[in-house]
């Protein structure tokens, strides 16, 4: 375990260096957050049915979800880690004294939390300040924030699983973008960045239902809003730990499953 937790720490420092394109990435993500707001502000006001989701959730959704893109995002990759398996250094990974799966877990977990942190606080800070219909506002209260921190801890563990499968194909597709674009196109799409899950007709909720992509942001965004009460919020924090030792398991085997097959060079 202290090995894992020494390459959380360097990969936070090494991450945390790059600030000046952290200030760029908070930049456009306020413009993108802007122009969605803008979209929905327009047709709510034309609207003649009673939305799913009220504007002022749809406005938190977005903004968490411009804030915290680099931690929900499928698309974010480690280039170092598919370049190794691309061109066989993955031989010298294989040399290393430990779990190369939790090693890489941890790379990919950090890699997620330095950028997150340099870019989050900026913009949920300046969109407490926004006039309406655009602010930013604090959860209902204390109780939520907390589900919603709880909840958003395990959505993170459970994307960085997810992505673990995207380095784990390219074993057997040698093509990261291929690999990048499948899983990031219906992830994405079925975890809410690209619609609020409510908004989706009911035949896709219910698909949804059944993935895990839903419960890395659909879940903890509407936990913080308010709009999945106290009952619901415990019963998700239950199916996201369950979700999260499945595809660490499954991810663990097909790891090394992957690694016992094997051929770098022809050797």
């Amino acid at each position: 375990m202290k090995t894992y937790v020494s390459v959380l720490r360097l990969r936070l420092l090494n991450g945390m260096q790059y600030k000046v394109a952290a200030i760029a990435g908070v930049a456009t993500q306020f413009f993108w957050g802007f122009m969605l707001i803008m979209v929905y502000v327009a047709f709510y006001s034309h609207s003649t049915a009673p939305p799913p989701m009220t504007l002022s959730q749809v406005v938190n959704y977005i903004w968490l979800q411009q804030a915290l893109l680099a931690l929900v995002a499928l698309w974010i990759r480690d280039p170092e880690l598919l370049e190794l398996i691309t061109t066989g250094n993955i031989a010298y990974e294989l040399c290393r004294p430990c779990d190369l799966y939790g090693f890489w877990y941890a790379k990919l977990l950090a890699q997620r939390l330095s950028n997150a942190m340099l870019r989050s606080f900026p913009i949920l800070i300046i969109g407490l300040l926004l006039p309406q219909p655009y602010r930013f506002s604090l959860p209902p209260d204390i109780t939520h924030l907390c589900l919603f921190l709880i909840a958003m801890t395990l959505g993170v563990l459970i994307l960085v699983a997810v992505s673990m499968f995207i380095y784990i194909s390219v074993f057997y597709t040698m093509s990261p973008m291929g690999s990048l674009l499948l899983f990031a196109v219906i992830g994405e799409f079925f975890s809410g960045l690209v619609i609020p899950i409510p908004l989706m007709p009911a035949w896709v909720q219910t698909l949804a239902d059944f993935l895990p992509f839903r419960w890395t942001v659909d879940f903890p965004f509407r936990v913080y809003s308010g709009e999945i009460g106290m009952e619901k919020a415990w019963l998700g924090l239950g199916i996201q730990v369950l979700w999260l030792g499945f595809l660490i398991v499954l991810g663990r085997r097909w790891f090394q499953h992957s690694v016992t097959k094997t051929v770098v060079q022809g050797g």
